[in-house]
């Protein structure tokens, strides 16, 4: 068998690879750290984190939860680690992103069909390709695909949270919570920081008027002839101090929302509440959870200091903004990831349009499968549309080019259920059984799947 050539070493190419050797095929996996940076990444780990830590819901009546039990199915090896390095977070799936990055470098590194290069590539390889080199696709390589798909790219800004260290949180105020006492700890897996009316709206008032990174300053790295365009931030990732200025309450309605939430102290549920989530396994570090933001560092530290149980935090990380990349997939891909025109050549993860971490995963492994089937001279798949994946490549695929955003996993990508069920928890219910089904139905026609074996992890 051929030679796949997987570009990019975060979650989609790192899952891509893995699939693609477990099922045969040689690999060569490139990923550019350490030899050339993006701003936003801290290690040369394959499958770093750089915004939350947190992989959605593992509850099926969520979209996250069931892209999560879709890829089990499927033999995701980035779910499995992620399960292994897991923290406590309530009903969500969280990691310690240092040991999960290690642990998916070392399984990849080890695998006898992998090979990893450590180089920018600058120009596309002949064969069989999966392009996951991620949101922020470096300059050249950029220009090379731009010629490959002779199509403009779209640019949004994505920004990433702080973290802080738990032993600077003052606990006399703050609280441990989950919402509605959902948490896996007994005393809840969420650090709470509550504010009353009057405060809220200083903080409010605060956020707004700082100084933010103008975000010229991030347009550097689109140089070289590939064109960006107007100031554009996705919804599903707003920075905070954006957010805040669409009203007085939109922060306390949104990620400061208090519903489900006690104060212990009070027996009140407080105006609006600041969470914080354990980033790492030892509960050392927490990040602001909805955080994402552009203020500049001394202003971070100034503002954030104003609410309650963080007036003496010690920061980590600061938040900062990055550049994200993705094509114009409707026009250019099919739904089994290929490229319309050059179908030895795939497309994988947040480059596609598939936001959040589960979805860029799940486009990682369709991808390396797919690649296998094209140098075994099979048909690629498309996953049955019932499903959360099969949606997904669905919708990037043949959305409205003039309104296509970047899209996370929702029921609403899901063709609707033939009679009409009671309340959205139902409903959702519903719809993830039907997927499971129709998934499990679907696999029993592709017995390759059971070639691929899952490392046993500690």
């Amino acid at each position: 068998m051929s030679v796949i050539h997987v570009i990019g070493g975060g979650l989609a190419g790192s899952e891509a690879a893995w699939q693609a050797a477990e099922l045969g095929a040689e690999v060569i996996l490139y990923e550019m750290r350490p030899l050339t940076t993006t701003g936003a990444h801290r290690t040369d780990k394959l499958a770093e984190l750089i915004c939350s830590n947190s992989l959605g819901s593992r509850l099926l009546d969520r979209a996250s939860g069931l892209l999560k039990e879709e890829l089990r199915l499927l033999r995701s090896l980035l779910l499995e680690c992620a399960e292994a390095t897991a923290v406590p977070a309530g009903a969500a799936l969280a990691v310690d992103r240092d040991a999960f990055a290690e642990l998916v470098t070392r399984i990849l590194s080890q695998h006898p069909r992998i090979r990893i290069v450590r180089q920018e590539v600058t120009q596309i390889p002949e064969g069989v390709v999966i392009i996951a080199s991620g949101p922020l696709t470096s300059p050249a390589l950029s220009v090379e695909i731009q010629r490959l798909t002779g199509e403009n790219y779209l640019f949004f800004y994505d920004a990433i949270s702080p973290i802080v260290t738990a032993e600077s949180i003052n606990m006399n105020i703050a609280f441990r919570a989950s919402r509605y006492g959902r948490g896996l700890q007994d005393e809840g897996d969420y650090i709470n920081c509550p504010m009353n009316k009057a405060k809220y709206k200083a903080f409010v008032d605060a956020l707004v008027h700082a100084e933010r990174i103008p975000l010229r300053e991030f347009e550097r790295a689109i140089e070289h002839g590939v064109k960006a365009g107007a100031d554009k931030f996705f919804e599903g990732c707003l920075p905070i101090e954006v957010l805040a200025t669409r009203g007085e309450k939109a922060l306390a309605f949104g990620p400061l929302r208090p519903v489900g939430l006690i104060d212990p102290r009070t027996g009140k549920q407080p105006y609006a509440v600041v969470q914080l989530r354990q980033d790492n396994l030892m509960g050392t570090l927490y990040s602001l959870v909805g955080f994402q933001t552009n203020l500049t560092y001394p202003e971070q530290k100034r503002v954030f200091h104003m609410i309650p149980g963080l007036e003496n935090a010690e920061f980590v990380r600061y938040g900062q903004m990055h550049r994200n990349t993705y094509i114009a997939s409707p026009r250019l891909l099919l739904p089994t990831l290929q490229l319309r025109h050059r179908k030895n050549i795939l497309f994988a993860g947040q480059i596609t349009g598939v936001e959040g971490y589960m979805g860029n995963i799940a486009t990682g492994l369709l991808a390396g499968w797919n690649a296998v089937r094209i140098l075994r001279g099979e048909e690629p798949v498309a996953l049955p549309l019932t499903t959360m994946l099969g949606a997904l490549c669905r919708y990037i695929t043949e959305a409205r080019l003039e309104d296509f955003q970047p899209m996370k996993a929702n029921f609403g990508l899901l063709p609707e259920l033939s009679d009409s069920p009671h309340g959205k928890q139902e409903k959702h219910q519903r719809l993830a059984m039907r997927a499971l089904e129709d998934l499990n139905t679907w696999l029993r026609r592709y017995p390759e799947r059971q070639q691929v074996k899952l490392p046993k992890l500690q």
